[in-house]
């Protein structure tokens, strides 16, 4: 049940209506016409820009369309007003009883209240993480394994098909020096003193490894040179680091639906495949790049290399993807992992990508539209830093990793559902600071307390109320009178509950899942601001003297809970039944 949805095909029946009259000509788009909330609530429920945008290829004025509107539309019973401001804008007034419907078709439904057909099961692939196996995911990868995880939910309630996906950067020269550094570690194991030249990583948790690895092998890559264990010591140390990220995910409550291995690309031909498509379609050529800006003739040699010529798909300047030995560049396989994701058939892609990333953007959109011939659009969000705090101070380093905090530092100091829910407080590409101390205060100022707090409340009246004998099933609830629910306050809380399906759609068309959190805040606002004034106004209490009244009243609050459940499994968070 999605009320704005109703509503607007309300409206596009009153323009057809006028198109059969002949006021309106036959021929209109209707596409952009909405329905929405009014900017301020006191202009109505709702507000429609028909006559706005109609006016133009009508060539009417847009107050003569809107008063035609008003005139069609108030004469449907779930409208008590129809009002034209302004040039042309029209505000609609409904009946309380459309409101009052509302927790009927929540409990009906259940957390499914909201979902969306929009999607249409189009096939979406979000590939987020994507941290280089070299150790554990430090406070930036949770960041961008929420989001990514968060989004793939959201897309999902929308209609999507959505497949989770994880590129392990297994083929760079990164991998090698995972496989030094364990392999300094075995030494270690072996009772040897080792130092860890610069580059190395020197963090605790490769101890284990080194130990693992003496205890697979033995004495075998001892006194040996590093042509005789490399391969093998990167091998197992890449494994060993993926059940590590593995572990960190499932903390943070994040699994994957497909982990693609980049070393899978090198030998495969998959590379020279993905090139000779784009070669085939006249996009691969030799030739010698402009300087970069910022540098003189003196700083920089020109020299003839392959490029793919990206700027004919959006990009700046065109791109090497060989160097002048021969090897491919970074970009090459980039280039084939988005060829096979293409090849899979995916209707769309979303890549998560770290801030850092940004220059690469504009060059990997170019690659999937020459891929796929313009057919399969690319989303690429960036990842801002987090920056965090603890007792007001910079929150330092872990001992375990060495040089960052860790995904399992954050996790330890408060719990997956808080840090899930306060890493989408904030807009992807919006910086964001984590302070522990404010994500575990119990007040109004920390949105993971308060969005819980409503659900704990709506719980708490429903167990004191069965303790006082009143049957709060749903099946009960479904079949009280809400007719009595008139006060403005309760259906303030009934508006706010109508606009999920359509915040739903909204934050899944613009890959925006901080607006579930964002939108969760407000509707516990909403619950907290009824409860706080039936202090005052004893006939607003959700528990009355009369069990029928209070059934009406809970069935409305159950109705939030709902909601707030299902918004919060958008977000991979736990609603809480009870505050500690």
């Amino acid at each position: 049940m999605n009320l704005f949805t109703d509503i607007r095909a309300l409206v596009i029946s009153a323009i057809e209506a006028l198109q059969a009259t002949g006021m309106l000509p036959g021929d209109l788009n209707t596409a952009p016409v909405t329905v929405e909330p009014p900017r301020d609530a006191l202009h109505g429920d709702m507000a429609t820009n028909a006559a706005m945008v109609l006016a133009k290829p009508a060539k009417l004025k847009p107050r003569d369309i809107a008063e035609a509107l008003a005139a069609q539309i108030a004469a449907d019973p779930r409208i008590t007003a129809a009002e034209v401001a302004g040039p042309g804008f029209l505000n609609l007034r409904l009946a309380p009883g459309v409101w009052q419907q509302l927790p009927a078709a929540i409990l009906s439904q259940g957390t499914g209240f909201g979902r969306s057909d929009m999607g249409q099961g189009a096939r979406v692939n979000v590939e987020f993480v994507s941290a280089n196996p070299t150790g554990p995911m430090h406070v930036g990868h949770t960041r961008g394994a929420v989001f990514g995880d968060a989004l793939a939910s959201l897309l999902d309630f929308a209609g999507y098909d959505v497949t989770r996906e994880y590129y392990i950067n297994d083929g760079g020269a990164q991998v090698d020096v995972l496989a030094r550094s364990v392999y300094l570690r075995y030494l270690e194991a072996h009772g040897q003193e080792v130092e860890f030249p610069d580059g190395t990583y020197p963090g605790e948790y490769l101890i284990a490894v080194g130990e693992k690895l003496k205890d697979q092998v033995g004495d075998k890559f001892l006194d040996t040179g590093e042509q005789f264990w490399l391969e093998e010591v990167r091998n197992f140390a890449t494994a060993e680091m993926m059940e590590l990220i593995r572990a960190d995910l499932a903390m943070l409550g994040v699994r994957m639906d497909h982990f693609f291995s980049e070393k899978s690309l090198y030998g495969t031909g998959k590379i020279e495949a993905a090139i000779a498509s784009l070669d085939a379609k006249g996009l691969i050529y030799r030739g010698v790049l402009e300087p970069p800006k910022g540098k003189t003739p003196e700083d920089w040699e020109p020299r003839e290399q392959t490029l793919f010529k990206s700027t004919e798909h959006g990009d700046d300047v065109d791109r090497p993807i060989m160097k002048s030995d021969g090897a491919w560049t970074y970009f090459a396989p980039d280039i084939a992992y988005h060829y096979d994701k293409v090849q899979r058939g995916y209707d769309q892609l979303i890549d998560v990508f770290g801030a850092d990333h940004g220059g690469y953007v504009k060059r990997m959109k170019a690659a999937v539209s020459a891929l796929s011939d313009g057919q399969t659009p690319l989303d690429i969000k960036l990842i801002q830093l987090v920056k965090l705090f603890k007792n007001g101070e910079p929150f330092k380093m872990s001992k375990r990793a060495g040089t960052f905090v860790t995904l399992r530092d954050v996790v330890e100091e408060v719990g997956a559902d808080v840090t899930r829910f306060v890493m989408l407080t904030r807009k992807n590409d919006a910086s964001l600071d984590f302070d522990f101390d404010k994500a575990i205060e119990q007040s109004r100022e920390n949105p993971v307390f308060y969005v819980q707090y409503a659900h704990a409340r709506v719980c708490s009246v429903m167990r004191k109320a069965a303790e006082q004998g009143i049957d709060v099933s749903d099946a009960a609830l479904l079949a009280a009178d809400l007719s009595i629910l008139t006060h403005d306050a309760e259906l303030g809380l009934m508006k706010k509950l109508a606009e999920w399906p359509r915040l739903v759609e909204i934050a899944a068309k613009g890959h925006e899942p901080h607006k579930v959190a964002i939108w969760l805040n407000e509707l516990a606002a909403d619950l907290h601001g009824l409860w706080n004034r039936g202090h005052d106004e004893p006939s607003l209490r959700f528990l009355q003297d009369d069990g029928a009244t209070s059934q009406s009243k809970i069935a409305l609050a159950r109705a939030v809970a709902v909601v707030i459940s299902a918004g919060l499994g958008i977000l991979g968070v736990t609603p809480a039944e009870e505050m500690r």
